[in-house]
């Protein structure tokens, strides 16, 4: 009796969806017919490939989540991976005298400190970028749809740039908030001998030393810094990927595998790092000086510093800061791929517009 039951269930037409159990016929042109109703199968097979293809919908609170997690190991990693290399550029920036190049800041480090002497500043590098990853793409996915839907589909394809600049600065400025208390301490740890080489005794003596404000000396120099930066970094990406796919690559994104793709991504992203590196020197400089002179102010510094004191250290920060957002991209796009997350193609003009315009093509 009950075999005869499981058996009744398992091959009753309900048990799976995917499956018809009644009598169909064919078409000429292949398609099924199930009491009147026709069903291609290759139209179902596609509806289930794109229903397969994406975890969650564009927009939604876990696509703003995963691109926020995205985020922080994107920016938490590369930074921390850098540190030598940002160690020694801030100490070009603020001691251009016994740090005269990349490479003699290398070995007057090594010779004066030794070889652990590279990894100072880590830990406030790994927590102060990964909070400032989380908000930067996070609030950048965030931000872009919400100007998205407030311009509409022709404004948006029309604006796309100044969209991008808006949505990637409005982001930054909430990441900086997070950053600048690591950062303060990071700078401090890598540029002051004897001053705390650890997290842990740095947080402590700059709160009993200078209270909170201490933490937020740096803000505004920071926000002049990491803004432009990341308004070049998501706004020229974004256009050199469009530009990439439209005049380079000789097929459409669409039939590019997903390693093809993350080549593309990880080009794209170099280009825009070398555009950041330029933009956000000088502002970076200051900021580096700023948190070793305490009595200074950032009128103070610049003028110190003068026109080209400010682009000490720049040849470092271009091969940091280009290799650093190229990767930051790679893996940022290689955490959408993996939760399988909504990845729309570069923009293509609205239809409504291309009728407005006169557009057949």
């Amino acid at each position: 009796m009950y075999s005869t039951f499981l058996n009744s269930a398992k091959n009753g037409q309900f048990v799976n969806p995917f499956r018809a159990t009644c009598e169909a016929g064919k078409n000429e042109d292949g398609s099924v017919k199930l009491d009147g109703l026709e069903i291609n199968p290759a139209r179902r097979i596609k509806a289930a490939a794109v229903a397969d293809e994406t975890s969650c919908e564009f927009g939604s609170t876990k696509y703003f989540a995963l691109c926020a997690f995205g985020g922080v190991l994107s920016c938490g990693i590369t930074h921390t991976a850098v540190v030598p290399l940002d160690l020694v550029k801030c100490r070009i920036q603020v001691d251009a005298g016994k740090y005269k190049n990349i490479v003699n800041g290398f070995r007057v480090t090594l010779a004066e400190e030794g070889f652990r002497a590279l990894g100072k500043g880590w830990a406030p590098t790994f927590i102060g970028y990964s909070m400032q990853g989380l908000c930067k793409f996070g609030f950048y996915e965030v931000f872009k749809d919400v100007y998205s839907k407030m311009l509409g589909e022709e404004n948006t394809f029309l604006w796309r740039t100044s969209l991008y600049l808006a949505a990637s600065a409005s982001a930054e400025f909430f990441a900086d908030i997070a950053l600048c208390p690591m950062e303060a301490i990071k700078v401090r740890i890598q540029t002051q001998p004897g001053w705390s080489n650890t997290l842990r005794e740095g947080f402590p003596r700059i709160l009993q030393e200078e209270g909170m404000t201490g933490f937020y000396k740096g803000l505004v120099p920071l926000w002049c810094r990491q803004i432009p930066y990341t308004m070049m970094k998501f706004a020229c990406f974004e256009r050199t990927v469009e530009a990439i796919y439209k005049f380079v690559v000789p097929k459409p994104r669409s039939d590019c595998t997903k390693g093809e793709q993350l080549v593309v991504t990880f080009a794209a992203g170099y280009i825009a790092g070398v555009f950041c590196a330029i933009v956000s020197h000088p502002a970076d400089t200051i900021v580096s000086k700023l948190n070793q002179d305490k009595g200074s102010n950032f009128m103070d510094i610049a003028k110190r510093l003068g026109f080209m004191g400010m682009w000490k250290g720049l040849m470092p920060r271009i091969i940091m800061i280009g290799t650093l957002t190229a990767l930051q991209w790679f893996i940022y796009d290689s955490v959408k791929v993996f939760f399988r997350l909504p990845r729309p193609p570069p923009p293509e003009m609205p239809e409504s517009l291309k009728k407005k315009l006169g557009i057949t093509q």
